[in-house]
């Protein structure tokens, strides 16, 4: 019995009264010593008020479609693109989905006021410690924090000594992870304070679920997020240098982090900048962005990296990910730094157990919201009291990078739990043991059942000023596998949504209300980075490259596996471009020699599975969909999801089809032809997207030269290779060129069958209507560099300059040949032109290159 026919088996045996009962019948109790969210706490046969008043919104119409809504969510999460990686999967190239619930986890406005009052509390908290940490440092005076918790920790940072952050605010974005104990209280697991990640994979989760429960969402009254991501915003500018003018830019590891998706999200929902370290620079304690028209000031950044790779002068020499200089453009006051660099010993799990006294000492309040009991191992006396009560503890890693686990105390045998004691006792410093809190366990869906799983809520407090928080009203869910303790994403865990209810007004603020700024920020242009300008030239000549590719493939595929017989200079064309576009490898022997080594050598080589002798070696069409999706992957926050899909599609779905054929020893022609047409069909519509779904700003102008910079130099040369071998002279030689410049339909129409060198050459070179011929392609660079040259430098304009001038060239002299003294038949005005096309199209990519992505030349660059 499928799933879905046990479900309506089990809706139909069932005859509830209502919703609620119907998904009690449902649901499966929380684990023994688990507090239940779904059910009243003072009545196990009773759903929770929130919970009941949910069910009774979706009904029972809806309870029975809970697999459609499911599988749409699914579909949705995949279309979106929402992933999640490890670094390990994200070097091989692979995505992994991003792991979300049906159902959310709703908090009831009572619980939330006891959370939202605490979070204030401990953000002003940290942000003070921060404060005396680096300033002046009574805390490590008075013995309220043991030295070794701070100095000794490998993220404290000496260089922030004495530094004034703007408004006195160090902390911009606090993340604290919260368990609901058996007993109804929230605590406070942990807390994160350098780049805390969840506040974009939290707006995606909120937007996918509601759109799922819509009625519920609506009748429960839940809080929208949008008004603190926008105080948020506000309060940056506030405090940043330029006020309200201020340029604001997310910097981010690149796309091989794990919360990458979250970067490209977070940049494009806020309109920020979305930058890596090598698209800075620093020039006179000041920072500064690389774009294609010069360097442009950054006033503030929000980081999404560890403070260790900041700063290669002042951290970590080997890191490439941060700035060079970017502490000192920080301590001179130019920069506002979100957060504050050197928070690192804050996010020690050992921090936990000093904090009361802290407050105390700092606040002069008790902490609301308390911490789970903690111990330091590094003090004897803590270190006496835990060692019995580790059977019941968590232990965990004082400092990072110490290359030690954590321990579920519950989980280990006796014998195990002597070595660990063996451990705490000989490198006690390295070591903090918590109480374990059984977590409280969340309905999810199964497909069958409601099932309880445990979960740990992350929420955030967003500085909306100087000195000044707000709690965001919602948060980042993590649900744990089923059976497991821990709630970790790595660890094979999903999420859920958060869904904070209030009794009062729902505000509905939106990111997208205008402001006093809004017209001035209407005749703006968004920045194009010299980043993101080279992969945006790279992924047109990639995606040119691999349309090229496929195509002669086909060609010759098809003409190798005829049954018409293929002419010597036929072959000898076939064989020359395919190994001029790297189809087949070298010292492969030519088509017209051995036509089956041939074509079975172009057949393993399309795309080569990791671990092929051929891997790494071809540089096919498979290479080719792999180098087009990692410069899209650089720019991703400028694609939308559908161009991004159709870019995995076409590169997954390729490499699928090459591998079911390397399985198969009987595979052939017809196999290989059948992959290439459906990676040819996937290229037309991401070609589409490029053309008719993209801005046409500078990034694309940088696009369309690269792609037609590729497609200049590839239609010349395999021109002249057929004006060489003389395959034009033969008419499915002929008809094979033709079909290379994609325009055998538009051939045939105008000139019926015809095959002559003045209609190919009319057609195919002379053409501004055909965007196959050399002429139009050559116009349309003209066209993009002048535009270019108005957005970003003058200098664009003098490289269109370096191009042949379509307008000297004359039909009667390129279609006409001479007959030299070896007897041959050569066109000597046409084979100076193509030579002289495919030239400057290398010439002109090396120009591009210097001008606007390796800052060679510093004279467009402005101060």
């Amino acid at each position: 019995m499928t799933p879905e026919e046990s479900r309506d088996s089990l809706f139909d045996e069932l005859s509830p009264e209502s919703p609620g009962d119907w998904a009690l019948s449902l649901s499966m109790p929380a684990d023994a010593g688990h507090r239940d969210e779904l059910r009243d706490g003072d009545d196990p046969h009773a759903l929770a008020p929130h919970w009941a008043r949910f069910f009774d919104h979706v009904g029972t119409d809806g309870l029975a479609d809970l697999n459609r809504r499911a599988d749409n969510l699914q579909r949705q999460i995949r279309d979106n693109g929402v992933t999640y990686n490890v670094y390990a999967d994200s070097a091989k190239g692979l995505q992994r989905p991003w792991a979300l619930d049906l159902f959310p986890t709703i908090v009831p406005p009572e619980d939330w006021a006891q959370i939202e009052a605490g979070v204030l509390q401990r953000a002003r908290l940290l942000n003070a410690m921060m404060g005396d940490l680096y300033g002046p440092q009574t805390l490590l005076r008075q013995a309220m924090l043991p030295a070794a918790l701070v100095q000794g920790h490998p993220g404290y940072l000496r260089a922030m000594q004495g530094v004034q952050p703007a408004g006195g605010t160090w902390l911009h974005i606090v993340a604290f992870d919260l368990a609901h104990g058996p007993d109804g209280r929230w605590w406070v697991v942990g807390q994160r304070t350098q780049a805390p990640s969840g506040l974009g994979y939290l707006l995606e989760n909120r937007i996918a679920i509601a759109r799922q429960f819509p009625k519920a969402f609506a009748g429960l009254k839940v809080q929208r997020l949008a008004a603190s991501y926008r105080a948020l915003m506000d309060g940056i500018k506030t405090m940043a240098p330029e006020g309200d003018n201020a340029r604001i830019a997310l910097l981010t590891p690149g796309p091989y982090n794990e919360t990458y998706f979250e970067h490209a999200y977070l940049a494009r929902y806020l309109g920020l900048t979305l930058v890596e370290g090598s698209d800075l620079t620093v020039r006179d304690q000041r920072l500064y962005l690389k774009t294609l028209s010069g360097l442009e000031p950054v006033h503030a950044l929000i980081k999404r990296l560890d403070d260790e790779w900041l700063d290669p002068l002042e951290m970590r020499a080997d890191s490439t990910l941060g700035v060079p200089g970017l502490l000192q453009v920080l301590r001179a006051g130019n920069l506002l730094l979100a957060n504050a660099p050197g928070s690192a010993p804050l996010e020690s799990s050992a921090l936990l157990g000093f904090l009361p006294a802290i407050s105390r000492h700092l606040l002069g309040e008790e902490l609301s919201l308390p911490s789970l009991a903690t111990w330091w191992c590094g003090e004897d006396a803590a270190l006496r009291e835990v060692l019995p009560l580790l059977k019941s503890s968590v232990v965990k890693p004082t400092y990072p990078r110490s290359g030690l686990d954590t321990a579920m105390g519950q989980s280990l045998g006796a014998r195990e739990l002597d070595e660990w004691s063996g451990r705490m006792a000989r490198h006690p410093d390295d070591y903090t043991v918590q109480t374990w809190l059984p977590l409280g366990q969340t309905p999810t869906w199964t497909g069958e059942r409601l099932v309880p799983r445990s979960a740990m809520l992350r929420v955030f407090a967003l500085a909306d000023g100087p000195q000044s928080w707000r709690v965001l009203p919602g948060g980042l869910v993590r649900l744990a596998p089923r059976g497991q303790l821990m709630a970790s994403m790595q660890r094979g865990g999903s999420s859920a949504d958060c869904w904070v209810l209030t009794d009062g007004p729902v505000d509905h603020t939106s990111l997208l209300q205008s402001a006093p700024s809004t017209m001035a920020l209407a005749h703006q242009k968004r920045p194009v980075t010299s980043r993101a300008a080279e992969n945006l030239f790279w992924l047109g000549r990639y995606t040119e490259r691999a349309e090229n590719a496929v195509r002669l493939a086909q060609i010759v595929l098809n003409h190798l596996g005829g049954e018409e017989p293929n002419s010597k200079p036929l072959m000898a064309w076939l064989s020359a471009t395919a190994q001029e576009n790297a189809l087949v490898l070298p010292g492969v022997p030519a088509a017209e020699q051995a036509s089956r080594v041939f074509a079975r050598s172009l057949m393993a080589g399309l795309s080569p599975a990791p671990g092929s002798p051929l891997y790494g070696q071809s540089f096919s069409v498979g290479f080719n969909l792999r180098a087009l999706k990692s410069a899209a992957s650089q720019v991703r926050e400028r694609l939308s999801p559908e161009n991004w899909n159709l870019i995995e599609r076409a590169e997954a779905e390729f490499a699928r089809d090459c591998a079911a054929m390397a399985a198969d020893a009987e595979y052939g022609t017809a196999e290989a032809l059948a992959a290439l047409q459906g990676a040819s069909e996937l290229l037309s519509a991401i070609t589409g997207a490029q053309t008719d779904r993209m801005v046409r700003d500078s990034g694309w102008r940088l696009l369309s030269i690269g792609r037609h910079i590729e497609r200049i130099a590839t239609l010349s040369r395999a021109l002249r290779l057929s004006l060489e071998t003389g395959c034009l002279h033969d008419p499915i030689g002929f008809e094979a060129v033709v079909a290379l410049f994609d325009s055998t339909i538009t051939f045939h129409a105008m000139y019926q069958q015809r095959r002559d060198m003045v209609a190919l050459v009319d057609l195919l070179v002379m053409d501004r209507d055909n965007p196959r011929s050399l002429a139009w392609v050559v116009q349309t660079l003209r066209s993009r560099l002048a535009k270019l040259a108005q957005a970003a430098t003058v200098q664009d304009a003098v490289l269109a300059q370096g191009l042949p001038d379509p307008d000297t060239w004359v039909l009667a002299e390129l279609s006409n040949w001479q007959r030299h003294t070896d007897g041959e038949r050569h066109w000597g005005d046409l084979e100076v032109l193509l030579d002289g096309c495919e030239a400057a199209a290398s010439q002109l990519s090396e120009e591009i290159t210097r001008l606007h992505f390796s800052h060679a030349d510093r004279a467009n660059q402005s101060l």
